[in-house]
């Protein structure tokens, strides 16, 4: 058996059925970033723990869930909220945690938008990692997500999740990636000082992870950016055959890369506010109190 844990925030739409998905496990843990909606509780009609902790990043939040929250199993999954368990899944995982090889397992997600898998301009399979050994992942801190560090080998399932981006509609949907995009611009300016490229990954990586990652930190450095994203997403990776939704999806991408770069150039370029004084104020006690007698006066005479 393993043990699951759903992050969430805000999430009264889809927590429910995340949970019931999730009900394979005996062990659910929703570990839950102080939500002001009915996360929890919905949550609390389940039969699962739901553990509260203020959220200060993705990779700090799942790092602190793991170190802190005990599970009843050594293997454990990640699920987020919007994303499900599914019954395939869940007995690959099973028989992947009986393998002393791997510490670890990457899953691809399917893209659910509008209605539809976006199975082409997706990069389909795109990996993350969900089942591992706890004792042996950690977390760190990437633009607006994370990476993981394995303290040992990993390997891939073959069975993938469906992860319905849009479930809660596209204003949410706008707002989220406005959010993400402010981080994604800080890592941006920040990888284009102190990173570089690793062209050997780019072109000789061992995974789909190694490759993808390593075009990330190319394409960052490449002008034209939304331009090049959408005709990349729309013609090369066949999106244009993923119909009105795909076209939506790579349409929605180029507009959130080009966010990314207008914030780069004002994290870089943009001065602070600067307020000057145009009026004086009272600032002492007794013009406080002058400047109140007065208003009493103007008050009483009227």
């Amino acid at each position: 058996m393993i043990s699951i844990y759903i992050l969430t925030y805000n999430e009264e739409i889809d927590i429910a059925a995340c949970i019931e998905s999730a009900m394979l496990s005996d062990d659910v843990i929703v570990v839950d970033s102080v939500s002001s909606d009915r996360t929890v509780e919905i949550a609390n009609r389940y039969p699962v723990r739901t553990v509260l902790h203020k959220f200060e990043s993705h990779g700090q939040q799942r790092t602190w869930m793991l170190q802190s929250i005990p599970a009843k199993y050594d293997w454990v999954y990640i699920l987020e909220a919007d994303e499900r368990m599914t019954p395939e899944l869940f007995q690959e995982c099973l028989q992947a945690t009986q393998s002393q090889e791997y510490i670890g397992y990457y899953v691809a997600e399917r893209v659910m938008f509008l209605g539809s898998w976006i199975r082409r301009s997706t990069q389909y399979p795109r990996y993350q990692m969900r089942l591992f050994r706890k004792d042996k992942v950690w977390f760190t801190d990437y633009g607006h997500t994370e990476r993981e560090v394995c303290n040992g080998a990993t390997s891939f399932l073959k069975e993938t999740y469906p992860h319905y981006t849009c479930s809660k509609g596209l204003s949410r949907w706008i707002e989220k990636h406005n959010r993400y995009s402010t981080d994604e611009a800080k890592e941006t300016l920040r990888q284009l000082q102190q990173g570089e490229v690793n062209w050997r990954e780019l072109f000789f990586g061992q995974s789909e992870v190694e490759r993808r990652r390593a075009l990330k930190d190319l394409s960052l450095r490449l002008p034209f950016r939304p331009l090049i994203r959408f005709i990349y997403m729309y013609f090369l990776l066949g999106g244009i055959l993923d119909g009105r939704a795909g076209f939506a999806w790579c349409t929605l991408q180029a507009f959130y890369e080009y966010l990314i770069m207008l914030k780069v150039w004002e994290l870089k370029h943009q001065p602070l506010p600067n307020f000057e004084v145009t009026h004086n104020f009272p600032t002492s006690e007794s013009a406080v109190v002058e400047a109140t007698t007065d208003s009493a006066k103007l008050s009483s005479s009227t």
